[in-house]
């Protein structure tokens, strides 16, 4: 119970506390020295704290996981203190009862220490013997584990099965109040789908374990044997297969609590991303139709100047000598009117003029006498 205690209050300080060592870690690896690391609360950090975050959370949801199932196998069951299988015979169970009592009986005992501590494994082995060789204790301890030995005026696997009922129904409605009052008062929105399926579901899996006469197809055909093949896991009994996933759905909904946040903060980046690229992409679009219809009035102005040039050049048509004199004017005036307009021109006209016309002040900026001869020029 201390155990899992500490591994729940865990959840609240070990993820953030290892979340800031595997950052810096990560800075001290990924950046060379003397260049400029991330500072905290830009984007750039608080992307990558977001992303180490959600795996330092995801890897330590498997610890749990793995912490769960090695306390379980260390807790042991009747068929391992006998040094027997699931799938065991009576027969076995009676002559593997017999030789472990050969060896541990009380009498046996060489000291008074020796001797209570074996009278008490003896006790519980001939325990395990006679709870593994009556059937319908073997079916509710396969079931409901070690507290069918506490249990009594149970006779049948009707009663042992309403009383396993009436032993977790607490459990599960603790559950399902606690998650509505939570959703009500407006935490757990995220995943709250996926709190209520994995509630249902194990709720689901636990009644067909403890009412069928058979253990789960699904960990009996696929799970066992895996773990048999590749590793030395002994087989689970239905009743640790349920404290497993009890375990496994209690963390789950612990780790979607602090993933929430997380996922959503990444979510809501992302939108962000995608609604400026639409607006990036709108702008671009309203200013290329903006440049295009620029264009096009463009075109339209110098159509219409064409053609306003054409109908002031309609009478100079067959006069060649008078288009030739009006286009010599024009071009002179083009050219007094670029003398007007540049400084610089003007500066240097002013000049010329100053050393014409002696006792007159040049006009370097285009001033006094410069200004009337550049007109009359």
């Amino acid at each position: 119970m201390s155990a899992n205690l500490l591994s729940y209050v865990g959840w609240t300080f070990l993820p953030n506390m290892v979340t800031g060592w595997v950052q810096t870690i990560y800075y001290g690896i990924a950046i060379r020295a003397g260049d400029p690391k991330p500072q905290p609360g830009s984007a750039t950090y608080n992307k990558h704290r977001r992303r180490i975050h959600i795996l330092v959370i995801s890897a330590y949801l498997l610890y749990t996981i793995y912490e769960a199932d090695w306390e379980i196998r260390r807790a042991g069951d009747f068929y391992q203190d006998l040094g027997l299988t699931p799938d065991v015979e009576d027969r076995e169970i009676k002559t593997r009862f017999r030789r472990l009592a050969a060896l541990y009986h009380p009498d046996k005992a060489s000291s008074d220490e020796t001797r209570q501590t074996s009278e008490t494994y003896f006790v519980h082995l001939k325990l395990a013997q006679e709870t593994l060789l009556d059937p319908t204790k073997r079916f509710a301890y396969d079931r409901f584990g070690p507290d069918i030995t506490q249990w009594r005026h149970c006779s049948s696997v009707r009663d042992y099965v309403l009383v396993g009922v009436q032993s977790i129904a607490p459990y599960y409605a603790a559950g399902a109040l606690f998650m509505v009052i939570l959703g009500v008062l407006g935490y757990l929105e995220w995943g709250r789908y996926w709190r209520y399926f994995s509630l249902i579901s194990l709720l689901t899996f636990e009644l067909h374990t403890i009412t069928r006469p058979y253990f789960p197809p699904l960990t009996a055909a696929a799970i066992t044997p895996v773990l048999k093949t590749l590793t030395n896991h002994p087989p689970l009994l239905p009743f640790q297969q349920l404290l497993l996933a009890r375990k496994i759905v209690l963390t789950l909904f612990i780790a979607f609590s602090q993933l929430g946040p997380l996922l959503q903060q990444q979510q809501q980046q992302q939108q962000r991303s995608s609604r400026g690229r639409a607006v990036m992409e709108q702008q671009q679009q309203q200013q290329q139709q903006q440049l295009n219809r620029l264009d096009q009035l463009a075109q339209n102005v110098e159509a219409e100047a064409n053609g306003l040039l054409g109908l002031e050049m309609t009478p100079f048509a067959e006069d060649e000598r008078a288009a030739k004199d009006l286009q010599a004017r024009m071009t002179q005036w083009l050219v007094e009117n670029r003398i007007r307009v540049e400084p610089e021109v003007r500066d240097a006209v002013g000049r010329v003029l100053a050393r014409r016309r002696a006792g007159v002040e040049a006009g370097a900026k285009g001033e006094g006498m410069g200004d009337d001869s550049i007109d009359n020029t």
